[in-house]
């Protein structure tokens, strides 16, 4: 695991200025604390800070080159396949025992082909001379990131976004769709970022820039793989296997390993699992603890713990603390994340990095095999829109008159979003319950919304199917990968999502909706499958996903705060959300007749990633 960076010159002209190269390496330094490295080659540079999880030798430490040195590369992640490649090339002078350094004879033997041959988590750089080339890709779902800015002739690349912002000739202009797309959705989606001049390599993708230009290339068709049918009982079995390779896989590791679970299916999986690969003792396992009963599921956690033998910690995460990890999140991370989730999950990185250096996690799960209560709105609302209108209407006013609740995904929450769209067309209804919905400013800077190009193309698989592959597409892709990405790499340990595993997506990719979302049951096939490894209260339980209180946060210890960041004055004369709207949602939310805590948060996250990267609009 590490933070990459570097730089080309399109014309063949030594690098404008080297020591911008250091100012980028520093901004990295907690992606990668134990090695920093980078060299210079003329018309290119490459560079590496590296936390040290497979070959601990400093000698390990990248960049790494051919023996003829024609071809350079820096690997941000994990490739999971590194034992198969090194003995398909038993005649290679490997000189570490990297998982990284394998992808140097894969691609001398099949060019760009190879990427597609990588089994893993990364975001690389390979500096061919040769063909005076500079090669950006990034995995299939896109758990790592990598993003460039073009300034003058000259390319460059870093793992986060305020890296390259070191630089002083990164034009800090917003991106008017970008700030649309985090109103609607509360984050943005690849390529963009909230600035102009930042763009990010796609999920998937290679992006070879020469003199000439860029090209890029995709090499992982998501939508080619969804639908295909095979046996049920084949099914079944062939689950079962990958999901214990996947575990397997990704539990390699020559520092200790931990796991974050809730108590719920997902992550209750990944932790028995682990525990059988490598040992109980060898695990340590971690959840969030809330005062607050309704989000707190430290026991349930604690039982699934219990059962596999692992060692378990409960990390509290009430207000103090969670005042301190917006404190870190908001000054460090220059893409504003409006999932409040990332502030126990930053929590349980900073607890985590105390024991481990690897934590497995269950993102990718919900999307892959039909996790949300979205997805059981999907197939119920064409039914409820069929209904005669007095009585939709009657059900609409007794919903209505439910009171808000502030506990965490509350039947009451449910029900209302599901009424507020039954009519839509199912991509707008997606959004409308998925998304935050925050009005940008009457001829303000924002434009568009919503999603675009990808729920268009995404429409001829209809609601059930193809909101989980928007969802995959998308949510997981731009909000929470890079959420855990984040948050864990701010405390220095690496991050890995089993359920992304190379295989195992292209397998659920493949399954038909039925099998993921059957009648009133979401995660069909995972469930059964479960039955195995857990006890049938943990599969069965309601689905309550990772969040935080934020409804009486607002309204109590961030009251202050919320003053000054959703002030009047300041939302007008930046002419970014409509302040109107804001101030009617916080008066609803302070009054108790309704909760907004969805969009406040939003807003409020936006104000703050203001505050810290572009204050010249605060």
């Amino acid at each position: 695991m590490c933070g990459i960076f570097g730089v080309m010159s399109r014309t063949g002209a030594a690098i404008s200025r080297p020591e911008i190269l250091d100012r980028i390496a520093r901004a990295l330094h907690h992606r990668g604390p134990d090695g920093n490295r980078w060299v210079d080659l003329g018309r290119c540079a490459l560079g590496a800070t590296r936390l040290r999880i497979i070959d601990v030798d400093p000698r390990a430490d990248q960049p790494y080159t051919r023996p003829d040195r024609s071809l350079w590369l820096v690997c941000n992640g994990e490739i999971y396949n590194a034992g198969d490649l090194r003995r398909r090339y038993p005649d290679y002078p490997f000189t570490t025992r990297s998982d990284v350094e394998p992808i140097l004879p894969l691609v001398g033997e099949r060019d760009l082909a190879g990427v597609a041959e990588l089994d893993g988590m990364f975001a690389l750089a390979m500096w061919d001379s040769a063909a005076g080339r500079l090669v950006l890709a990034r995995d299939r779902a896109g758990e790592k990131p990598l993003f460039y800015a073009e300034i003058g002739d000259e390319v460059w690349f870093a793992s986060e976004v305020a890296a390259l912002l070191e630089h002083p000739e990164v034009g800090r202009e917003l991106d008017p769709v970008a700030l649309g797309q985090y109103l609607s959705l509360g984050y943005v989606l690849e390529p963009r970022t909230m600035f102009a001049s930042i763009r990010s390599v796609p999920a998937g993708t290679t992006r070879v820039i020469g003199r000439d230009g860029a090209e890029e290339r995709r090499y992982w068709h998501p939508l080619a793989l969804a639908g295909a049918e095979q046996h049920v009982e084949d099914r079944a079995r062939r689950l079962t296997t990958l999901l214990e390779t996947a575990v397997a896989k990704q539990v390699v590791s020559d520092r200790p390993v931990g796991v974050f679970t809730s108590g719920g299916l997902d992550s209750s999986i990944l932790t028995v699992l682990a525990a059988r690969m490598i040992g109980p003792q060898k695990v340590r396992s971690f959840s969030a603890w809330f005062s607050q009963r309704s989000f707190d599921e430290s026991p349930w956690a604690e039982r699934c713990a219990a059962s596999a033998g692992t060692l378990h910690s409960n990390v509290p995460c009430d207000e103090p603390e969670l005042t301190l990890a917006l404190d870190e999140v908001t000054a460090r991370v220059a893409v504003p994340i409006a999932d409040p989730a990332i502030l126990p999950t930053f929590l349980l990185a900073r607890a985590a990095s105390e024991h481990v250096a690897v934590v497995l996690s269950g993102e990718g799960a919900d999307e892959l095999f039909g996790g949300y209560p979205t997805y059981l709105g999907h197939r119920l609302a064409p039914g409820f829109a069929r209904l005669p209108s007095p009585l939709r209407g009657l059900v609409e006013s007794l919903a209505r008159r439910v009171p808000p609740s502030k506990g965490k995904v509350s039947i009451e929450f449910l029900l209302k979003k599901f009424l507020e769209s039954t009519g839509e067309d199912w991509v707008e209804r997606h959004r409308r319950w998925f998304g935050i919905g925050l009005a940008p400013a009457p001829g303000g800077l924002a434009e568009g919304g919503g999603f675009g190009e990808i729920g268009e193309g995404l429409k001829r698989f209809g609601p059930l199917a193809g909101a989980m592959l928007l969802d995959y597409c998308s949510y997981l892709r731009d909000d929470l990968l890079v959420k855990v990405d984040r948050a864990t790499m701010l405390n220095s340990i690496e991050g890995r999502a089993p359920f992304l595993d190379r295989d195992l997506t292209a397998f659920a990719l493949s399954l038909p909706a039925e099998d993921k979302v059957r009648r009133l049951t979401t995660k069909w096939l995972l469930k059964r499958v479960a039955k195995g490894w857990l006890p049938a209260e943990i599969i069965n339980r309601r689905k309550r996903g990772f969040s935080v209180p934020v409804s009486t946060w607002i309204n109590n210890g961030l009251r202050s705060e919320v003053d000054r960041l959703l002030d009047r004055r300041r939302l007008e004369r930046q002419a970014i959300v409509d302040a109107d709207d804001v101030h009617r949602r916080l008066a609803e939310h302070r009054a108790e007749v309704a909760n907004h805590a969805r969009p406040l948060w939003a807003a409020i996250i936006l104000q703050r990633w203001i505050d810290r990267w572009r204050p010249d609009l605060a």
